[in-house]
């Protein structure tokens, strides 16, 4: 039972953590840490099951969870890479565009490397491998964590009554339209604020963005058009019109609610692969609210997910470029002891 007391250590952080505030990334490395330390623990446990009577299963288990991993190093870089050339296809070769691509060569590329060392058997060629390994674990241990908890978040939805309905706003077609994208945070906003109005207490809904500079008209009163010419009561709505990123959007709509009421509560609308990131960013900036996401295409996940884990590790960026540095000087001190 020993064996499993980290994993309930960290178990019990991740509960208190998602119950002081779930807008917070440490909540996701604590439920990360929970589950590796729940693997390590469960291998011996599993290794004397079979030796009591059951091989079979137990060799099954362990299998399993050293394998699915190694088939994942495999079968991820293959899937990234086609993503990428899906993205390109659809989206163009803008540089966002080009992550999951990105990451797909990336993969490739340390395993050649570390099969480039193993079949020279050179200790420096093994030492620089090594250390990238490293490194890139911990990135990786960080974008599990990352995407697991914002599985998680997406579905932990609000339950208490709200005032305000705050929708995103994101860049225009044409400098007027309505893209798909930004259509699916309105009609998910139009849900929740009959889903409130359904209990005799409709929200305002904002809708946030200013006008940038390929624009023809600010981004909310776009996103308000949207609404009311689909039958959305214009009384409803709230423009904000002065954002020009997503942390000016929470700042400002923040303004208009706590100069309704400094009590107020809401309710954040973003596309889900977005969700997680805004609600970190809605606790900085002090928003009392959260986020729920609405639909976005399959083939943008990927890289869209990427764009917004690199966004939240360098919003760390001290204690991970840290831990990365102290990795890097691990390699070195092992290039001078070989």
């Amino acid at each position: 039972m020993i064996a499993f007391a980290p994993a309930a250590l960290f178990l019990v952080l991740f509960g208190f953590g998602v119950l002081r505030d779930r807008r917070r990334f440490s909540n996701a490395v604590y439920l990360g840490l929970a589950v590796i330390c729940l693997m390590f623990a469960l291998l011996p446990v599993l290794g004397s099951a079979g030796d009591s009577g059951h091989p079979v299963l137990g060799l099954l288990v362990v299998a399993v969870l050293l394998g699915v991993p190694f088939l994942g190093a495999l079968v991820l870089p293959v899937f990234l890479l086609a993503n990428g050339v899906k993205m390109i296809r659809k989206e163009g070769r803008r540089p966002a565009n080009l992550l999951s691509f990105l990451a797909g060569l990336g993969i490739f590329g340390l395993m050649g490397l570390l099969i480039t060392a193993a079949a020279t058997q050179s200790r420096g060629l093994a030492v620089v491998a090594g250390t990238i390994l490293l490194i890139v674990g911990y990135v990786s241990f960080l974008f599990f964590c990352f995407v697991g908890y914002a599985f998680l978040y997406g579905r932990m939805q609000p339950r208490r009554d709200i005032d305000f309905v705050v929708v995103l706003g994101s860049g225009l077609i044409g400098g007027t339209k309505v893209p798909p994208l930004l259509a699916s945070r309105l009609e998910r906003a139009r849900k929740v604020h009959e889903a409130q109005a359904a209990r005799g207490n409709p929200p305002v809904l904002i809708t946030s963005g200013g006008q940038g500079p390929d624009e023809r008209l600010p981004e909310s009163h776009a996103m308000a058009d949207y609404l009311t010419g689909r039958g959305f009561p214009a009384e409803h709505i709230t423009r904000e019109d002065k954002s020009r990123t997503t942390e000016e959007n929470l700042e400002y709509s923040k303004a208009i609610m706590s100069a309704a009421g400094p009590d107020y509560s809401c309710v954040i609308v973003t596309n889900n692969f977005h969700a997680f990131r805004a609600a970190l960013m809605a606790r900085k900036t002090g928003v009392n609210g959260q986020v729920v996401g609405s639909p976005t295409a399959a083939y943008f996940w990927p890289s869209a997910t990427i764009r917004e884990f690199v966004a939240v590790f360098l919003q760390h960026k001290l204690v991970n470029f840290t831990v990365c540095g102290l990795l890097a000087l691990c390699g070195l001190l092992a290039w001078w002891l070989a």
